[in-house]
């Protein structure tokens, strides 16, 4: 077997910030937006329907808004983050509360594992992220280069 060789993604200090956060959270996420709206203005900001019109209402600033989650907002977000458009997630999803949309979420967080995208699920997290010295400097991530995975010899039969 290969091993995996690895590209490098050049962050600009001014990221694109995506903000997700399910229902029974979206109240936590606006505190923490709130709190650090200073530095959350100075970055590009992404989020799902319902989670962006409540921040552009909270910092009167334009989120750029993709469909609530559960209508096909988290995949949205995954194919952008496929895309190499998307640099930092902050996803405040609720752990003691089923999703109907588990599955996407699940999906979500896979392909943001694969691209090596920096992510918070929780406000500690999220304040790490934004007080990092990296958050406002140029910053190289590593991404799995996949030429080897998608040139896999393929017979019939096997997946």
């Amino acid at each position: 077997m290969n091993e995996m060789t690895k590209n490098v993604r050049l962050l600009s200090p001014q990221k694109t910030i995506a903000l997700i956060a399910h229902d029974h959270k979206k109240d936590e996420l606006l505190e923490w937006v709130k709190k650090h709206s200073e530095v959350i203005q100075q970055h590009q900001l992404i989020a799902t329907g319902t989670t962006g019109k409540l921040i552009e209402n909270e910092l009167g600033v334009l989120v750029h808004r993709v469909m609530s989650g559960p209508l096909g907002g988290d995949q949205q977000l995954g194919a952008m983050i496929a895309e190499g458009k998307i640099d930092i997630v902050i996803f405040f999803w609720d752990p003691m509360e089923a999703q109907p949309h588990d599955p996407d979420v699940k999906a979500f967080l896979r392909i943001c594992a694969v691209w090596n995208i920096i992510v918070a699920c929780d406000a500690s997290t999220a304040d790490f992220i934004l007080t990092s010295p990296f958050m406002h400097t140029e910053y190289a991530v590593e991404t799995p280069d996949y030429k080897v995975y998608l040139n896999r010899n393929i017979e019939k039969g096997i997946s």
